[in-house]
């Protein structure tokens, strides 16, 4: 297979030369794959370093991205004196290749998916990952090392050996590798020569209906033929294609299609910046993050997340009949996510704690009643949809609603999930604004007039106090709270929700004050007052985006793309983003890869791309 040309922006990172002693686990130049049950890690050197089964937030059988020292669990494919690699996805699908050359000129060629095609009117998305290996060059030594783990790295599995397989049974799970390769060179993890491909099928303990060769090359074929369709349907932008798209395919991955719960990250506690203690479990869906992916997606016309994501939604809703609603929720709809230390994992690069679970199930976030009317409203309005909604669920969002309208002027934890302080934060307000505008909007759409205008004036009431109380005439900037003066980025989302026009003059006086107290160069920080660990040392990626688009919208364009291209210089390799970027080295931190911060991508590239119109 010839490697096919990879975008400019990331071109130069793409080749890794090392030296050939073992390489740390601790970064997050990763590739993704998964099929929307559940995802795997890798790195340049074709290490799966994070892999959690049989769901996202289940247990990670391969944990070297948290546990670097040797009691890690990780799959590799180990080139005896390896010099460097090479690492790109199939275009526009979810197929990741990785090559390892040895100090010869020799190598192989990792090829890494997960399948997910249409069959029997569904789709097929398998806990299975495939792995390929093909040698390129010469005769090149490999040796695999396959060594997954149970119970959070804690219990070691049961082996046992087939005439064309192996089983590693644990405590809740057993996995079955069937492979081609020989199996006393896999199981004794010895080097031996790579004369012919080989194929490597880990997954549930069934067995294959087809041949090894045969069903890896298929599942291969129909897999890259549904990410190539998928990627078609796409409505991109003129310019910033390739990052788009990449965009996309990772936000779509993030979908857990059996409930129809989006995650906000595949990880747990990678820290928000080195030593800071800032480590939290993201592979959960607040209702806030999945709000923003729907409409990103949304946007390129991919309709179908949506479709799925308002399953779980609605669950949610009418579960709550009008009651306390969480921030967020498990993806099988689980309310209690108790908090937990996993204390005999080092944490990645060292940096512990790891949790497991997120105690901000527990906070009330008044934010969540317009994300959740927000996530829904395209629903009421989009002729495309299978199942459009309707009164039915019209009146279950009026409960949502009423909740908003109860509750915005009330201190909360905020979106940001403060844990030891409550204010009424604007941020917060400004959603209940929302879901009592939309709520107007549907009602209008619906020919229910009377309801229409009872929104319309709720919306009006919670807007006027919005525009008046959270204004501070001393920093000339709406602030993070009611009577505050502290300034957040969170403010920005005025525009982009409809509250305020760009042009007013208080909107761009906030911009200009949050440029001069929060912006490190092209990057935003969250916002300016100490929280519980301290201020905030990185910067968080989607404010930055949050950034270019108000920038972009008060007609600051240039400047928004100078800052658009500056994010786009530190994704990694593949084109990925974690959820913060240190201003100074441009390392990334955070969760990884962060739903807010790709979404970001792909907003910003929609809102600061030339028409179509221009070149055809």
């Amino acid at each position: 297979m010839t490697k096919p040309p990879i975008e400019p922006l990331v071109a130069a990172a793409v080749t890794t030369n090392v030296s050939a002693a073992p390489q740390s686990t601790s970064t997050l130049d990763l590739g993704v794959v998964g099929n929307c049950s559940f995802s795997a890690l890798i790195d340049k050197l074709g290490r799966i370093v994070w892999c959690c089964l049989p769901r996202f937030d289940g247990d990670p059988v391969f944990n070297a991205l948290l546990d670097p020292s040797e009691n890690g669990s990780l799959w590799s494919f180990e080139l005896e004196n390896f010099s460097h690699s090479e690492q790109w996805y199939e275009p526009n699908t979810a197929v990741l290749h990785t090559r390892l050359y040895d100090t010869l000129g020799q190598g192989v060629e990792i090829t890494d998916f997960a399948p997910r095609f249409l069959s029997r009117a569904r789709y097929f998305h398998p806990l299975t990952l495939v792995r390929r290996v093909q040698p390129l060059a010469g005769a090149p030594r490999l040796r695999i090392l396959l060594r997954p783990k149970f119970d959070w790295g804690r219990v070691p599995p049961i082996i046992t050996r087939g005439s064309n397989h192996v089983r590693y049974i644990g405590p809740q799970q057993t996995l079955r590798l069937n492979t081609d390769a020989p199996l006393s060179y896999l199981l004794d993890e010895t080097f031996f020569v790579i004369g012919r491909p080989y194929n490597f099928i880990l997954g549930p303990d069934d067995t294959l209906s087809g041949g090894i060769n045969d069903t890896a090359r298929s599942l291969e074929q129909e897999t890259l033929a549904y990410w190539r369709n998928w990627s078609r349907s796409l409505a991109t932008p003129l310019e910033w294609q390739d990052a788009v798209i990449r965009a996309a395919i990772t936000l779509k991955l993030s979908l857990y299609e059996d409930t129809g719960a989006i995650i906000a990250a595949m990880t747990t506690s990678i820290p928000e910046a080195p030593g800071s203690g800032r480590n939290w479990d993201y592979r959960y869906c607040w209702l806030r993050d999945a709000f923003f992916v729907v409409r990103a997606l949304n946007s390129l016309s991919e309709l179908g997340t949506m479709e799925d994501y308002l399953r779980w939604l609605s669950n949610i809703v009418v579960r709550a009949g009008g009651s306390h609603i969480q921030p967020l929720y498990g993806i099988g709809l689980e309310e209690a996510l108790p908090e937990q230390i996993v204390d005999h994992l080092p944490g990645y690069d060292n940096n512990g704690p790891v949790r497991v679970g997120n105690q901000a199930y527990e906070h009330f976030q008044h934010d969540v009643y317009g994300n959740i009317v927000l996530g829904a409203a395209q629903a009421f309005h989009d002729s495309r949809l299978h199942h459009p909604a309707g009164i039915e669920q019209f009146l279950h969002l009026e409960a949502v609603g009423e909740s908003a309208y109860k509750l915005y002027d009330q201190p909360d934890a905020g979106m940001w999930e403060l844990r030891t302080r409550s204010r009424i934060h604007t941020s917060s307000a400004l959603m209940s604004w929302a879901a009592c505008d939309r709520l107007a909007k549907i009602a209008v759409k619906l020919e229910l007039t009377e309801r229409a205008t009872y929104w319309s004036e709720r919306a009006a009431v919670i807007g006027e106090r919005i525009l008046r109380e959270a204004w501070n005439e001393e920093r000339q900037a709406y602030v993070e709270s009611f009577g505050g003066r502290d300034l957040d980025a969170s403010v920005l989302l005025m525009v982009e929700v409809g509250l305020i026009a760009p042009t007013d003059q208080r909107f761009i006086s906030t911009v200009d004050a949050l440029e001069t107290y929060l912006c490190d160069g092209p990057y935003m920080r969250r916002y300016e007052a100490p929280d519980d660990f301290g201020p905030p040392e990185t910067a968080f990626n989607i404010c930055t985006f949050w950034r270019i688009d108000a920038l972009a919208r008060i007609g600051r364009k240039e400047q928004a793309r100078e800052i658009f291209q500056a994010m786009l210089d530190v994704r990694n390799h593949l084109g990925l983003l974690s959820e913060d970027t240190h201003p100074v080295t441009g390392k990334m931190w955070g969760n990884f890869p962060q739903t807010y911060s790709m979404v970001g991508i792909i907003n910003c590239a929609m809102r600061l791309s030339a028409p179509w119109e221009s070149v055809i």
